[in-house]
């Protein structure tokens, strides 16, 4: 398993899944007291376009998306153009938590966003472009104080990209069609797929479904 800056994992309960041991709650909560002086002291920044290119990441012209109502229903699949903003206007746009996570890669400290806690049934949207991301139904208690999931609500609307920040090799997770920095994806999460994207609050907007 890879090092993992954004804690271990307690106990995890999913819906519909089953649940997972994890390391115990000491173990946990000294792995993020460790981390969180780390990222107080470290300045984070994204990887550029360029290396982001190199591994699939567009930087213009059109992207392809899956499409979701504003109920939540799958549309299919559109071709759009990559949305591309000044750091003017994404500072316009943004509120300074969400322009640094998004724009500059930051992480909030846990426990301190909006919806690491929310057991509302709804779709997660990128707060810069609102591109569907994750559903509440793969929303799981990762113990680690952002909201995780087991899997995005469509492969083709989040994009991985290699980050070697901190010494370390973890995987970076953006939004395909404006290059949102979002958080990180491990290997350590429930079943069925294993995965725990480690989200940031502050890159998403909750819309909540009936």
């Amino acid at each position: 398993m890879k090092s993992n800056p954004q804690g271990q994992l307690e106990s995890t309960t999913t819906t519909g899944t089953s649940s997972a041991r994890y390391p115990s709650r000491r173990a946990f909560l000294a792995t993020v007291a460790s981390v969180c002086g780390a990222a107080v002291l470290w300045s984070w920044h994204r990887p550029s376009l360029a290396d982001a290119a190199s591994e699939g990441l567009d930087t213009g012209g059109t992207v392809t998306i899956v499409q979701f109502s504003a109920s939540g229903k799958k549309i299919g699949k559109v071709t759009v153009p990559r949305m591309v903003k000044s750091e003017a206007e994404w500072k316009q746009q943004l509120s300074p938590i969400s322009f640094e996570v998004t724009r500059h890669a930051a992480t909030e400290r846990p426990y301190t966003g909006s919806t690491w806690n929310l057991h509302d049934r709804g779709l997660f949207r990128c707060i810069c472009c609102d591109t569907a991301l994750f559903s509440s139904d793969t929303k799981f208690e990762s113990g680690t104080g952002w909201p995780s999931f087991w899997q995005p609500i469509a492969r083709e609307n989040v994009v991985e990209t290699t980050d070697r920040s901190l010494g370390m090799d973890r995987t970076a997770v953006s939004c395909r069609q404006c290059d949102a920095h979002l958080g990180h994806v491990f290997d350590d999460g429930p079943r069925p797929t294993g995965l725990r994207y480690c989200m940031n609050s502050a890159a998403m907007n909750f819309v909540k479904l009936a």
